[in-house]
């Protein structure tokens, strides 16, 4: 079996029930998405690793995309409750679905440092998002809106916390974002030499020092 190859179940192994069965398959499509790309992995791919036949899986999805669907959703919950856990937050403060707004009484650099310390211990989580977000530039893939509806979203959202920081809140929200996700491509590359939330904080530092004039009133 390949290095970092998920394993690959009997057939004849005991029947899981539904939910349970449910998240093996998410967790299966997560790790083969991460390292092969959306287009790299095929429904046998998904049903081998899962002790499934194709039409077996099937019955749990309705489709390839419908899996990459629900992948997205399911980490779209996980993330926004770990994000949570590293805040030390509640759930008033940060819903699982923040929308554009930002979390309620969370500023933006504390926000910041949380998410990349989160990120930081979940590299494949990180890989999956790295890998399709580049497959989705492609207005054909079905996680096409997706990834354009998540950058809009991440943008309102540190624009409304920056608001409170400078003049300039876009400015300063999409050069976060890029310093972010320009970071978590070195660290991936290099995971051994690089320190992610080290990085960051050196960053932030940079960052935040370039846009401390107050809001307009």
């Amino acid at each position: 079996m390949a290095e970092g190859a998920p394993p690959i179940y009997r057939r004849d192994r005991r029947r899981l029930p539904a939910a349970q069965r449910r998240r093996q398959i998410i967790d299966v499509a997560t790790r083969l998405i991460a390292d092969r790309g959306f287009w790299g992995v095929s429904m046998q791919d998904i049903a081998d690793g899962c002790g499934l036949t194709v039409p077996g899986l099937l019955r749990h999805v309705e489709s390839k995309v419908g899996l990459l669907i629900a992948v997205l959703e399911h980490r779209d919950i996980e993330d926004a409750l770990s994000l949570r856990s590293h805040l030390g937050a509640s759930e008033d403060e940060v819903p699982l679905d923040w929308g554009g707004r930002g979390p309620a009484g969370v500023g933006l650099r504390r926000l910041c440092e949380a998410t990349m310390r989160r990120n930081a211990i979940q590299p494949e989580i990180v890989r999956l998002f790295t890998v399709l977000a580049a497959e989705s530039l492609e207005p054909a893939h079905p996680a096409h809106t997706y990834f354009a509806r998540r950058q809009q979203v991440a943008t309102a959202a540190y624009t409304a916390l920056a608001a409170q920081l400078t003049a300039r809140p876009e400015t300063l929200a999409k050069q976060i974002i890029a310093m972010m996700d320009g970071l978590q491509l070195q660290w991936l590359r290099n995971p051994e030499s690089t320190d992610l939330v080290q990085e960051w904080q050196i960053a932030a530092e940079a960052l935040f020092a370039a846009f401390t004039e107050p809001a307009s009133s």
